[in-house]
């Protein structure tokens, strides 16, 4: 019977069937100091490919002998283990840890998921840990992808256009050079191209000679005369022709902002009023005083810091106008961030100056500068973007001279600012000239009554034209 068993066993049985029956027949005469001892014999013939001296395996699994069944049950176990792991280093190989990726970083709380706008490296390129390798548009900003690690991008996995969301992986970046993708398939095919060799003259020769005589016949036949153009008539546009034309698909920024705009428009009940400001007093103020302060403060000395003073003071004689409506409900803010209309190649942005009650124009002037450098270069974040509890918008920088600003929501209210133009006034009885601002401010008329809105702007108005008022509160 062990003769049997040792046969079938050699020729590939099943070692589950085979132990099943060897139990049956086996006698339990057998000593347990020789199974003992082959079993240890046994566990050095263990590879962790799996068992190499099968005959003897039965001798393992003898009736009655706890020693040897412990032990076969430690060697199951461990050819198992080693078996799986060899298994899985097999399956999910990376070249040794020679691969990392580059995901999409975290856009913000607000930010759920952006379009890949561009790649900034090519497959192959070598990058530095840190440096952005693509850039992703959201509603707000644009956001860069870094290089987890220095190493050679090894290809891309997503395409520009894509709508990718936070922990998203976009690209795989090689540790060494070794890892680089290989060209581009089109390059393949022309190097194809180029290897194979051209015909010998004799062949062009023949088919060039083959082409003639195929064409002529389709030569001397007669052409038909065409057709007469239909005559236009006098109600028919002349449309220019579609070469002429782009089709360039609208960036996630700008999407937002039309989206804003028009809610803004379907939401509020806009209205908008204006007057004018005397740029005298402030232009002289700016003029005798600009080489101090930029002495002083390391920064020059402009109007928005006279309008944003000027707008804190009338939006605490009129804290309607900072105030908000939410849904059954009259919300007043005890604080005042202003928002500033920055234009950038880009699209539209708002920084905020938060807390502009408590800064004196040295401060407003300092954080707008920055604010509006880093609006430019693409750098700002969400948080200096959030919020805001009343905008200006300065449209006289690219020679507005006069608007009617659109609300930016949840506010309530914004205030354009425009062109400085010298125009006769009359002042003291006298036709003088006077630069002159036109100002407008557009309010939700659900929530600011015309009363509120006209003493908010003369507020403005009186502070502009004389400074002296903020020192003196009056």
């Amino acid at each position: 019977m062990l003769g049997a068993l040792r046969r079938k066993v050699a020729t590939g049985g099943s070692s589950a069937s085979v132990l099943g029956k060897s139990l049956q027949v086996i006698r339990p005469s057998v000593s347990a100091s020789r199974v003992s001892s082959n079993a240890g014999k046994e566990i050095l013939l263990l590879q962790p490919r799996g068992i190499v001296h099968v005959r003897n395996f039965s001798h393992l699994v003898l009736p009655g002998c706890s020693a040897g069944l412990t032990k076969t049950s430690d060697v199951f176990s461990s050819i198992q283990s080693e078996t799986i792991m060899q298994k899985s280093r097999r399956a999910f190989s990376s070249g040794d840890g020679e691969l990392v990726d580059a995901v999409v970083p975290f856009m913000g709380e607000s930010i759920t998921d952006g379009t890949l706008a561009t790649f900034l490296k090519k497959p192959g390129d070598r990058v530095s840990a840190d440096e952005p390798i693509a850039q992703i548009e959201t509603d707000k900003v644009t956001i860069d992808v870094v290089s987890p690690q220095d190493g050679v991008i090894q290809e891309y996995v997503a395409k520009e256009g894509d709508t990718v969301e936070p922990g998203v992986k976009i690209a795989v970046i090689s540790k060494s050079a070794e890892g680089a993708a290989p060209a581009a398939p089109a390059e393949k095919k022309s190097e194809k191209a180029a290897s194979k060799p051209s015909p010998p003259p004799e062949a062009v020769k023949e088919d060039k000679s083959k082409a003639k005589v195929e064409a002529s016949p389709a030569v001397e036949k007669p052409k038909a005369p065409a057709p007469p153009l239909p005559k236009r008539t006098a109600t028919e546009p002349v449309l220019p022709p579609k070469e002429r034309e782009r089709r360039v698909p609208m960036t996630r920024l700008r999407k937002r902002v039309a989206t804003r705009l028009k809610d803004s428009q379907n939401t509020f009940a806009m209205l908008t009023t204006f007057n004018e400001v005397d740029m005298t007093n402030l232009m002289k103020l700016r003029s005798d005083y600009k080489d101090a302060f930029v002495e002083k403060h390391g920064v020059k000395l402009g109007f928005m810091s006279g309008f944003v003073k000027a707008a804190v003071s009338a939006l605490q004689h009129q804290p309607i106008v900072n105030a908000v409506i939410d849904g059954d409900d009259i919300i007043y803010r005890d604080y005042i961030d202003i928002s500033i209309a920055v234009g950038t190649p880009k699209g539209l942005v708002v920084p905020v100056v938060r807390d502009a009650e408590k800064m004196n124009f040295a401060e407003i002037e300092k954080t707008i500068n920055g604010l509006a450098k880093k609006a430019t270069e693409g750098t700002i974040s969400i948080d200096e973007m959030a919020g805001g509890s009343f905008t200006i918008s300065n449209g006289g920088v690219y020679g507005s001279l006069l608007s009617t600003p659109i609300i930016n929501p949840p506010q309530s209210a914004i205030l354009g600012m425009h062109s400085i133009v010298s125009r006769p006034m009359v002042v003291g009885g006298n036709v003088v000239p006077r630069p002159m601002m036109y100002i407008a401010l557009t309010y939700d008329h659900r929530l600011i009554d015309g009363r509120e809105a006209v003493f908010f702007l003369r507020r403005i108005k009186d502070v502009v034209e004389d400074p002296r008022r903020l020192l003196l509160d009056v």
